[in-house]
């Protein structure tokens, strides 16, 4: 009998199926020893590592190119061959941490979903010089330190330069008869880099253009004196400092005028873009050039994901009105059809309000655009609820007060002419209180799109040995339609699937076991019970809660030690954004649990707590399939969906969760009976705030949580510095926004449920098939396909690009 693959073994045939799909092998391998060989610098030659990582890259690269130019076109272990370890080499790819957390990765999902259907999509973003910091774990402390994921050259971009354009900021507006002009502006150049996004086995390779800051050439040179030429060159500085770095924060506004240009400076960039190809394109047009923006709607759809890009509306409406001089109404009307708008979040602190002032420095065009829009749209407003002055001070796009701000959120409302949220429950949320008075004005305007994951890479590419057994039951089709999963329903109580099953989430375990030991040094029980909470952290998202139940159980084993328990293995990982003092705490508070835990005699390996250092997608890739419990427990009403919940629910990890986001779906998929929902409901969180939510109601009433609590007040996590977590536990007691003392009681509850089901593992495995086979709906095609046909007006297309070898028609 053959001996089975192991799970790097996988890896390396689907990597070398890969590679094998690119075209004959002999050519492969040809093309790898070329670009080797110029990729050695002269005088070395020993190649090192990255050395092969670049050559192997750069071959993979020229191979997409073919395909990647009849796409636009169109539109408009060892392998025995190389004698590498390809795997070994993925490693040496930085990630590219272009985004903060979920919205980031969702729109890099839904890139390659929009290539694996066909679509004839851009992503458009700003190429940061330095993404989402490195997270390092000093004494237990978060410390920052900048991503230079650029220090060795990125093998997978091509710069544009021929496509360079000009965005302008300050200066001044003049009003003539004959239109308006935006004059003594300062002018930056957004430099293209384009990246290929390759569809899954269909040959399309769509384009995703990252736009970089560049001073022009003569950039304070008008001004300078004698002696300040070498001042002016030095100040070109400032105007490349626009694409220099992320700002760091999930969920939180902050209002900065570099952030302000960064915005500007990516939508000013992207519409001239799309206006050059729009005028380019034939489109069934005979014009050489056209020139009528009437049909720009019918060819053009711009999705703004959330408020970030929402300047696009006010500079959409200027170049059409000023530039190619389209009447007003018309250019609204062109502009509403164009733009459609998701919205991310409800949490208050992450809408975008920028201050007046700072807008009409930057941007005094665009801000005479916005108060034009907003008198119109104000206008219609009375027109319909006379009298309510009320309403019109909740529904304008300007907030009085002493500082006069603009409501980015408004603003996309009323110039799209759709707005989804990204769950059921959020879209609900969004209509019946965000934009409650919007929704009354345009309900038809509102919709719904379910967030979803790719399952080539969260499933195919982070999981082959689970894609694998999936593949020998099913056939190959769910990679690319999801709800074909439905059909391992049939196969619930098949023992070898559920042998199967567990056998590669314990090999996944092993391998995550044997990553932690070698990279930090930490040595976990691959036998135990992998209990896992990663994403940003957050007030919201409730760390604290587990931290809560970990404590919890700690006193129960050291108060009756002979006890039988489930031996668990917590991991909590995720950054703070670097200004959030209280996220920064709940790190420092993980992490000294783990110090008193792990190291107690009394505990030995049935409770283990361990911090994820510098959580980030690669790291994601090894977790999520090696999880046995996904921890999705954020106060119901905060989190908009969710992903990661997805991707745990697609890997065979089961959910403890609260009725929030993606999870309400993903319990109506699956059944609630096969995930541990627990905790109250937005109606009784609702029903909480009327009363007065009281923390020390439940601190009086529930021992272990005082326990706990006091625990931690009292310096026991933290005997160096007794009154280090004073600060987390006044805010738990006194102006806790997110309720977790109310949630405790049915959290431990829910847990013990956890260790109940756990202890019968072919029970907990039936339950994770199920949840497999049912969580089809998540796929980000399906999100996709919808987006298309009910707000792009466009159809996913099954045809292939023809290969590049192939003469055009």
């Amino acid at each position: 009998m053959a001996k089975p693959l192991t799970d790097g073994e996988r890896r390396k045939q689907i990597s070398v199926r890969g590679l094998a799909g690119l075209g004959d092998v002999a050519e492969v391998r040809k093309s790898f020893n070329r670009h080797l060989h110029f990729t050695l610098v002269k005088d070395r030659n020993v190649a090192t590592r990255r050395d092969y990582y670049l050559a192997l890259a750069h071959t993979v690269r020229d191979h997409l190119v073919g395909r990647w130019i009849r796409t636009q076109q169109h539109y408009y272990e060892r392998d025995p061959k190389l004698g590498l370890d390809l795997e070994e080499l993925e490693e040496i790819e930085e990630d590219a941490g272009l985004g903060n957390g979920g919205l980031g990765r969702l729109a890099a999902c839904f890139l390659d979903s929009m290539a694996t259907l066909g679509l004839a999509a851009y992503g458009y973003g700003i190429r940061y010089e330095f993404g989402i910091f490195n997270q390092k774990i000093v004494n237990g402390w978060q410390v920052e330190e900048a991503d230079d994921w650029l220090r060795y050259g990125n093998p997978w971009e091509k710069a544009r330069p021929e496509y360079m354009l000009p965005v302008h900021f300050y200066g001044r507006v003049e009003h003539s008869p004959e239109g308006v002009c935006w004059l003594d502006t300062q002018v930056v150049l957004a430099m293209p880099y384009d990246t290929p996004v390759p569809g899954y086995k269909n040959d399309t390779v769509n384009t995703m253009r990252l736009w970089s800051a560049k001073a022009p050439n003569d950039f304070k040179l008008h001004d300078f004196n004698v002696g300040g030429y070498i001042e002016a060159v030095l100040d070109r500085n400032l105007a490349e400092n626009i694409s220099r770095v992320l700002y760091p924060n999930d969920n939180f506004f902050e209002g900065k005028e570099l952030r302000l240009k960064q915005e500007y400076f990516v939508v000013a960039a992207t519409l001239q873009d799309i206006i050059r190809r729009f005028k380019s394109s034939k489109f069934g047009c005979r014009d050489p050039v056209r020139t009528s923006f009437e049909t720009f709607p019918d060819k053009v759809a711009i999705q703004l994901n959330d408020t970030h890009p929402a300047l696009a509306i006010p500079e959409l409406m200027r170049i059409l009105v000023d530039v190619e001089k389209v009447d007003w109404d018309k250019a609204w009307e062109i502009t509403r059809k164009t733009c459609a708008y998701t919205n991310h979040t409800v949490l208050p602190e992450a809408l975008e309000r920028w201050p007046v002032s700072m807008f009409e420095k930057l941007l005094p065009r665009h801000l005479e655009i916005v108060y034009a829009i907003n008198q119109r749209h104000l206008d219609h407003v009375a027109a319909l609820f006379p009298g309510d002055v009320d309403r019109l001070r909740r529904m304008s796009v300007i907030e009085e007060g002493d500082c006069k701000r603009i409501n980015m959120a408004h603003l996309c409302v009323i110039g799209s002419h759709a707005v989804n949220g990204v769950a059921r429950i959020h879209s609900e949320i969004v209509k019946q209180s965000v934009f409650k008075d919007f929704y009354e004005l345009e309900p038809e305007k509102f919709q719904n799109k379910t967030n979803g994951i790719t399952p080539r890479r969260w499933l195919l590419l982070c999981n082959p040995g689970l894609a694998d057994i999936i593949v020998e039951r099913i056939g190959e089709g769910f990679l690319t339609d999801l709800s074909q999963l439905k059909k391992l329903l049939q196969l619930l109580s098949d023992e070898a699937l559920i042998r199967d099953v567990a056998q590669v989430k314990q090999e996944n375990k092993v391998k995550f076991s044997a990553f932690l030991e070698k990279e930090y040094g930490v040595k976990v029980n691959p036998s135990s019970m992998f209990d896992v909470h990663v994403k940003r952290i957050h007030e919201y998202k409730r760390q604290l809660l587990n931290c809560l139940h970990v404590v919890t159980l700690y006193n129960r084993i050291k108060k009756d030690p002979a006890q039988a328990f489930v031996p668990r293995t917590v991991m909590i990982g995720g950054k703070a954004a670097p200004g959030y003092h209280m996220a920064k705490m709940i790190i420092k508070l993980v992490t000294s649990i783990g110090d008193v835990v792990n190291h107690d005699p009394v505990v030995g390996d049935r409770l283990k707590v361990i911090f994820l250092e510098n959580y980030r997608v690669s790291l994601a890739e090894k977790v999520i399939p090696a999880a046995d419990l996904s921890q999705q427990i954020s106060t119901a009403g905060t989190e908009a969906s969710g992903t990661g919940n997805m991707k745990f629910m697609l890997n065979g990890a089961l959910t403890i969760g609260t009725m929030d986001g993606a999870n309400v779906e993903m319990a109506e998929e699956a059944g609630a009976e096969n995930l541990f929902i627990f905790g109250l409901r937005v109606e009784d969180v609702e029903a909480l705030d009327q009363k007065g939510y009281n923390a020390w109601e439940y601190y009086g009433s529930l021992p272990e949580l005082r326990q706990a609590v006091d625990q931690i007040s009292s310096g026991f996590f933290s005997p160096r510095e007794p009154d280090c977590f004073k600060g987390v536990v006044d805010m738990l007691l006194n102006h806790d926004r997110f309720k977790v003392f109310a949630d405790y009681e049915a959290y431990m509850e829910c847990q013990a449920r956890v260790d109940q089901l756990y202890r019968n593992p072919k029970e907990w495995t039936k339950k994770v098939i199920r949840n497999i086979a049912c969580s089809g709906k998540f796929s980000s095609d399906r999100t996709i396909t919808e987006y298309a046909r009910d707000i792009w007006g466009v159809e996913p297309s099954a045809l292939k690009t023809p290969p590049p070898s192939l003469p055009r028609d």
